[in-house]
């Protein structure tokens, strides 16, 4: 049976499918189109289905009376139709969708970027008069969770938005005041930064329940607040301050925001960078340093070293020095593998309920580490919440 192009698929093809396709309709039959373009005929067949499948997932597939879309940034996930028995017509159809996760965050992209041509840029602060080009320093953010709710008495400590806030300020400006004037600061923010990612308190993918301190726009405030804070406090310092937004478990969505509004915010400072790549891995050569940074979520230490090596082959080849960070597990744990050394770092809030009844008791601090051009880390300091409480 020849094959006709449905105008309503159009809009599901890329490109070269939807030219696989115009050959296969041209043509009549796969053979023919497969001769035509010069490919296996298994893949005509192999188009043909994928976009049959994706149509169906956006509610689109006329052959089993699908014909209503689902709206931009949601796809189907189950459909249910009453067909009159004596005549096999549909007589009604009910579609179950949900949110689309990649075209939500395309949506999300427009948007920041609407509401950031109209945000005014940071004003450039005044350069240091020196600073030693062979050092970066390093200024790693663990999971800070901003908005959970603890309480002392039934944890370890008493935690909340505002001393969320004032905790990770404090303990920036003590590790900067202390810091050499290095030529560079890398702000590491590893994820988990904000406590949750909407107006329900709960994680995106288990849908576990947290304590939660405060409405959603307020944790976004607080954020926004602290991370300007770090970075002009990080430029009294050094010459160039670069930022790295992973996102984490508890907030995959709100980073992206984050990350680009950061990324508006500073577009017209020569001394400011932020790291535009929406991945869940992300590397920064400083000579023959090479910096690597995943949440920790998704791989295992083991497996980062030889990712490093993937997905940054030139990097990796003009360094001697790989130093990969991440969070997830708020615990200092330290492993040399093969080519590279991969460390989980503490964090500085205390524990949650349900953590702490869980039997979790790690140690609360940040960190400053030292990186030489040519000689990898040299230094490191750490400041806990009792030295700057």
């Amino acid at each position: 049976m020849p094959f006709t192009l449905d105008p309503g698929l159009r809009q599901y093809c890329t490109p070269r499918q939807l030219e696989v396709l115009t050959a296969l309709e041209t043509h009549g039959s796969e053979r023919k189109a497969a001769d035509a373009l010069g490919v296996d005929n298994s893949l005509i067949s192999q188009v043909k289905r994928a976009v049959l499948k994706k149509a169906a997932s956006f509610g689109y597939a006329p052959d089993f009376d699908m014909v209503h879309p689902t709206p931009p940034g949601f796809h189907v996930k189950g459909a249910s139709t009453l067909y009159d028995m004596q005549t096999g017509e549909a007589r009604l159809q009910w579609l179950k969708t949900n949110a689309d996760a990649h075209s939500q965050e395309e949506m999300m992209r427009e948007a920041v970027d609407a509401l950031c041509s109209e945000i005014k840029p940071a004003k450039p602060v005044k350069a240091p008069k020196a600073s030693f080009d062979h050092l970066m320093s390093i200024y790693p953010v663990g999971d800070h969770h901003i908005g959970m709710l603890s309480w002392d008495e039934e944890t370890s400590g008493s935690y909340d938005t505002s001393i969320a806030e004032t905790l990770l300020i404090s303990a920036m400006e003590y590790l900067v005041d202390a810091a050499p004037p290095s030529s560079t600061a890398l702000i590491l923010l590893m994820g988990d930064f904000l406590h949750y990612d909407s107006f329900e308190s709960i994680t995106p993918q288990s849908k576990h329940q947290l304590d939660a301190d405060s409405r959603y726009p307020r944790l976004v405030r607080a954020a926004m607040r602290t991370v300007r804070t770090a970075i002009s406090t990080a430029l009294h310092k050094h010459a160039l301050v670069r930022v790295i937004v992973e996102g984490g478990n508890h907030d995959p969505s709100s980073m992206v925001f984050l990350r680009e509004a950061l990324r508006c915010l500073y577009e017209q400072d020569p001394r400011v960078e932020i790291d535009p790549s929406p991945k869940l891995f992300h590397y920064y050569q400083f000579g023959s340093t090479l910096i690597g940074t995943h949440h920790g979520d998704k791989v295992k230490m083991d497996k980062l070293p030889l990712l490093m090596a993937t997905d940054a082959p030139k990097e990796w080849g003009e360094t001697k020095h790989r130093y990969i960070f991440t969070g997830h597990v708020h615990n200092d744990q330290v492993k040399d593998f093969n080519g590279a050394r991969v460390e989980s770092i503490r964090i500085l809030p205390p524990a949650d309920a349900w953590a702490y009844n869980m039997g979790y008791r790690t140690g609360r601090d940040m960190k400053r580490i030292e990186v030489h051009r040519e000689f990898g880390e040299v230094a490191r300091q750490l400041v806990t919440p009792e030295m700057i409480e």
